[in-house]
């Protein structure tokens, strides 16, 4: 009985402890990647852009150009509007034309926010400190789960009231 308490406790020990260690290797390889990309980017430019929600973006977040990573996410603050301001450190030799455009992306429907750039065909550059002023803000999960739910709700009110038409457009496919 008692080496079997004893098993047990060593079994719940060591499972805590292997969590331990997985979270310690999470926090550290981000503090690696961070010193990384700012030993690297000593040639960096801070580009901002306003946003009016930028929920789930925080500081160290990815900002990608075309699929790969181009800079991180900087301070964010609030303007006299109350926007989101956030800079952005970009990897200085990475071209931005002027009319570059910024949108808030999720990993997957619950995973991190990162910000994505897409160029524009402006001649001039984004120098450090310039503006881009063409933004998408941050979708909301919840917002989105409604908004399919509201749809879904409105075709089958439309079914319901009519279900000859609705018979009839299932034959049709």
């Amino acid at each position: 009985m008692m080496a079997s308490e004893s098993r047990e406790i060593l079994i719940g020990a060591g499972a805590f402890g292997c969590l331990l260690l997985v979270l310690a290797y999470l926090y550290a390889g981000r503090d690696w990647r961070e010193a990384r990309v700012s030993a690297g980017t000593s040639g960096h430019k801070t580009v901002i852009a306003k946003f009016n929600r930028v929920d789930g973006l925080v500081e160290g977040d990815d900002v990608m150009l075309g699929g790969i990573r181009v800079g991180t996410i900087g301070k964010m603050t609030l303007d006299d509007h109350y926007r989101a301001v956030v800079r952005m450190k970009v990897f200085g030799d990475v071209p931005l034309p002027a009319d570059t455009s910024a949108a808030i992306h999720t990993d997957g429907l619950f995973g991190s926010k990162f910000m994505v750039l897409e160029p524009g065909g402006d001649e001039k550059l984004l120098k450090s400190g310039g503006e881009i002023t063409y933004t998408q803000d941050s979708m909301v999960v919840s917002d989105l789960l409604e908004l399919i739910i509201a749809e879904g709700r409105a075709a089958l009110a439309a079914r319901q009231r009519d279900p000859d038409k609705a018979g009839k457009n299932k034959a049709k496919q």
